[in-house]
């Protein structure tokens, strides 16, 4: 199961400092002027969960596996991708393929390095973005509705269902409205399927410079404010220091952080975040040869939540034992859990939760 997010931007913001940081390789060419990334760059990282080194210690693993999550670094867009001006169609294609967008604004001042459109202000680069966004959705909306709209009348049914969604969506799209803000309840896979941009959940990730990277700045409060009003999700780091941070050994990395008065590093809140926006989960299995973790869709059913391990485990699902995090770790492990009344027997109809550390019974 992957689950990807699409680092997007204006040129010289940052998208592929923060993209090699997040990776801590230099595979995405850093350069100081436009489209230096031509093919999308993909790195899968882990997410931070400290769960896992406590679970780990609790059932004498040997070796700890975090889940992942993919980022891909998209070339920097430009006022006019969507008529196809700075290789805009293929850069819009990229961006279509990904599950969330994560939006870096570039949010402080530099005078050797280049602003497209000439002075910094992350709020219309936002817009700008958004703007192409939602044009190349309208585009493809419009170019889409015509045929459906005439199986529609006579009577095709599949037709006038996808009529009857893609009509509000147009609608907002011309009044300047992003797709995902009329999207009806409980439409939202439906709408996927139309690999509009403007349904993806979006995260802003605010590129201070070293100063401001503790507190913030007066850029990124005014993009903190945006993020607010539309319901999206916002995290301010310095794509520098990141870089920095991420080339130092592991032991090193707090000492420096705590030493620009930061608690932790800006790339674990990127991740976490983008794990968030995308509605995922983690369960645990916890054994002597390894703890690990696995990652679902929020509201997934334990025999789909088996499946992400072995599709064998889905189909002969019989029941899961199933520990909460708190339970496991407070009892020492299994067997503690046991005896204390917290380790249940689950259904197929069993919801998995967030922490849930599971042990599935299957006969294939």
């Amino acid at each position: 199961m992957g689950f990807n997010c699409g680092i997007v931007g204006l040129p010289n913001v940052g998208k592929s400092t923060l993209f090699n940081a997040l990776t801590a390789t230099a595979s995405a060419q850093a350069a100081n002027y436009p489209f230096c990334t031509i093919e999308p760059n993909v790195g899968r990282v882990a997410v931070p969960d400290p769960r896992l080194e406590n679970l780990a210690r609790v059932g004498k693993s040997q070796r700890i596996l975090p889940t992942s999550l993919e980022f891909v670094d998209i070339a920097g867009l430009v006022r006019g991708a969507s008529r196809g001006e700075g290789l805009g169609n293929q850069f819009l294609a990229n961006i279509r393929e990904v599950d969330a967008i994560i939006h870096v604004l570039r949010c402080f001042e530099d005078d050797d390095i280049t602003h497209v459109e000439g002075g910094v202000d992350p709020v219309r680069d936002a817009e700008i973005i958004e703007t192409e966004l939602m044009l190349a959705d309208l585009d493809s909306l419009e170019k889409r509705i015509v045929a459906l709209q005439k199986k529609a009348r006579g009577n095709d049914r599949e037709a006038q269902a996808q009529v009857e969604l893609m009509e509000p969506l147009i609608a907002a799209l011309r009044e300047g409205r992003p797709a995902r803000t009329v999207i009806p309840a409980g439409q939202e896979a439906t709408a996927a399927r139309l690999q509009l941009m403007t349904t993806k959940p979006v995260l802003y990730v605010c590129n201070v410079e070293e100063g401001s990277a503790a507190t913030g700045n007066n850029f990124s409060k005014a993009v903190e404010e945006r993020a607010k009003a539309e319901g999206a999700a916002c995290v301010v780091v310095s794509a520098a220091i990141e870089a920095e941070v991420s080339q130092l050994p592991a032991e090193d990395q707090k000492e420096f952080l705590e030493g620009l008065g930061l608690e932790d590093s800006g790339l674990d809140r990127v991740i976490a975040a983008g794990y968030r926006l995308l509605g995922l989960s983690t369960y645990f299995t916890v054994g002597p040869k390894e703890t690990r973790a696995w990652t679902i869709t929020a509201g997934t059913k334990a025999p789909q939540a088996a499946a992400v391990i072995h599709n064998d485990f889905e189909r002969g699902f019989i029941a899961c034992e199933t520990v909460s995090y708190d339970d496991y770790v407070k009892y020492n492990g299994e067997a503690g859990a046991k005896e204390a009344g917290r380790m249940r027997v689950e259904g197929r109809d069993y919801i998995v939760q967030d922490g849930d550390v599971l042990l599935f019974r299957f006969n294939v």
